[in-house]
This record gives structure tokens, C-alpha cells and sequence, in this order.
């Protein structure tokens, strides 16, 4: 494990320090998720970039018609 030393203004390490303890959790395990999390989301978008670019228009056509013509489920409506 690495150590980083990290500035935070008073107000976010007040508020960091109460979800943390709502949470049970130290607020050192609160903002390791927190970047984890932001980090997941940072790849997934990298990813999803990189697979529409990599995607053919005529491929996602033949998966459209694929699909039946159906009604959604009573679940599924707005």
C-alpha cells in the first residue's frame, strides 16, 4: 500500500469524517471508495468511447432488426 498525503478544505474533511462515521466506516476507507468509484466510472467511459469507435453503423442495424416488434411489458411501461 502507498501512502498519499492529501490537502482537503476544512468544510469536505468535516462532511467526509460524518458520512464516514454514518457509515461505519474510517474516513480513510470512505475516501479510498470514493476514488475507486471515480476511477470506475473514468474507465467505463474510456471504454464505451473506445467501443463506439471501434462499432460499425451497418453491425448495430442487423442487431435492430434482431429485435421482435413487441410491446413493452406491464413492468416496463412509463
Amino acid at each position: 500500500m502507498s501512502l498519499i498525503t492529501v490537502e482537503l478544505p476544512k468544510s469536505l474533511h468535516m462532511k467526509i469524517s460524518e458520512l464516514s462515521e454514518a457509515e461505519g466506516i474510517s474516513a480513510n476507507q470512505f475516501i479510498v471508495l470514493a476514488a475507486a468509484e471515480k476511477m470506475s466510472a473514468l474507465l467505463t467511459e474510456n471504454y464505451l468511447e473506445e467501443e463506439a469507435r471501434r462499432g460499425k453503423r451497418e453491425d448495430f442495424e442487423k442487431v435492430l432488426k434482431a429485435v421482435p416488434c413487441a410491446e413493452p411489458e406491464e413492468h416496463d411501461r412509463i
